[in-house]
Order: C-alpha cells, then structure tokens, then sequence
C-alpha cells in the first residue's frame, strides 16, 4: 500500500449513489443505506447537455434532507452540468452539504469553489477520466472534497476503467505535496471486487450505486460486503470476512 494512502484508508466512508436506487422506493432505500452504515448520500444531477442524460434536481435533495439529518450523513451533490453556478443557491437551500462541480465547465475554478463556500456549503472538484489531472491543480487548495471519476460520466451502472487507479495514486500525491485535508472521493464502477485497490491508491470516500441498491441481496447484506473490502484494504492482515456495516 502506498505511504500516501496508509494517511487515509482509516477514515474510509461510504456515499450511496441514488442514481442505481428504485426510485419508486427512493426513501425507503435511502433509509435502508443509512441505517445500514453509509455516511453519504450521493446525488448526481445532470443536464443533459454536459452529459446526455437528466436527473434530479433541488426537489429530490429537499426531499432527502431530513432522511439525512435523521442518520447525521451528508447530502453529497455532484453538478454534472454547464454553467453549474446557477445552480449554487437552489441545491444550498434545498439542504445539499457539498456541491460538486467539473473542472471543464470551470473556467475560473477557484473563484467557483470559493463562492460555494461563501454560500455555506462544501466545495467539491472533478474531472472526467480523460481530462488531465494537472486541470485540478489550482483548485485543490480551495476544495473540501476532490472527486475522481472512474466512469465517463452521464450513466450509472458502468465498469470501472481500470487506468483510475494511477490517477487517484497521482491526484493523492498532489494533494499531499500542497497539504490539502480534502477527502479525496472515487465515483464509477466501485464494488467489492475493487474497494481494496481503490482505497489502496489513496481513496478516503467511495462512491456505489450498483453495489449497494443492485442484486438479488438487501442494500443491508450489500454493504455488508462493500464495507468489509474496505476494512480489508485498511488492515491487510485482518480476515475479509469478518467486516460489517457500521
């Protein structure tokens, strides 16, 4: 494991991405991942003109706010969209705790971040998986939260690109060279069979959809197994077996 990584892997979390959820049951399902342990939940919200595909807006983060409160977890929203600031006061009102948003529809990144601060939520800062990571730079001293991408994104349920890896070891070693406490986040294709790596390159949030509200398993036995890679990938020489939701 890198000397990078063995800084965060205590503190990993776990954020449910309500994109795999039933929506038709969406509380229950939230509630369900919550009690079982996660610490996030994830709301990807999409315009259809930065990536071809809609989704959620303020209405649906309103809506899980006092889910959220109930279990203290942070209501985690990723902007996939242009022009993304005009979206700031409405996510903010509505409850969201961090808002994320991607590098290339920032052209001035820093002053974003900052004006999402100056609204009283968590800045958060992506990049698509063939943007280079050297985009980021300037914004990582602004950011509470550094979000890598795994998938190209606009859909869910899709496999993990197994080149994110060194990308996450290298977005981890930026951020240690300026100091950054930003959790650094992995959003794509993340499951059981991949947790241990990926926590491995530096990782300290780890985002699933699939993973967790997919399969024949209740969400409860899900993150059972999702949680007990990652205790695996924080202690080595522990037994894979034996971890289990918080």
């Amino acid at each position: 494991m890198d000397v990078q990584a063995s800084l965060v892997v205590d503190m990993v979390k776990l954020a449910a991405s309500i994109l795999a959820a039933d929506w038709s049951r969406l509380g229950e399902q939230v509630h369900a991942s919550l009690q079982a342990g996660v610490e996030y939940i994830h709301v990807d919200v999409m315009d259809g003109h930065f990536v071809p595909n809609l989704t959620a807006g303020p209405a649906v983060v309103a809506a899980l706010r006092p889910i959220a409160r109930e279990y203290g977890a942070v209501l985690d929203v990723h902007l996939m969209t242009e022009n993304p600031e005009r979206y700031f006061p409405d996510f903010i009102r509505s409850g969201a705790d961090i808002l994320t948003v991607h590098v290339e529809t920032c052209p001035q990144l820093p002053r974003t971040l900052r004006d999402i601060q100056k609204l009283g939520a968590s800045p958060g800062v992506t990049l698509n998986p063939n943007t280079p990571i050297e985009a980021i730079r300037e914004g990582v001293d602004h950011a509470d939260l550094v979000l890598v991408m795994s998938v190209m994104p606009g859909f869910g349920g899709q496999s993990y690109i197994p080149d994110s890896t060194t990308r996450i070891r290298q977005i981890r070693r930026m951020m240690d060279d300026i100091g950054s406490t930003a959790e650094l986040q992995v959003d794509g294709g993340i499951g059981p069979d991949n947790a241990d790596e990926v926590v491995g390159a530096g990782a300290s949030v780890l985002v699933s959809g699939s993973a967790i509200f997919g399969g024949p398993l209740p969400i409860e036995d899900n993150l059972r197994v999702l949680r007990s890679a990652t205790n695996y990938a924080s202690n080595p020489s522990g037994d894979r077996s034996s971890g289990k939701a918080d």
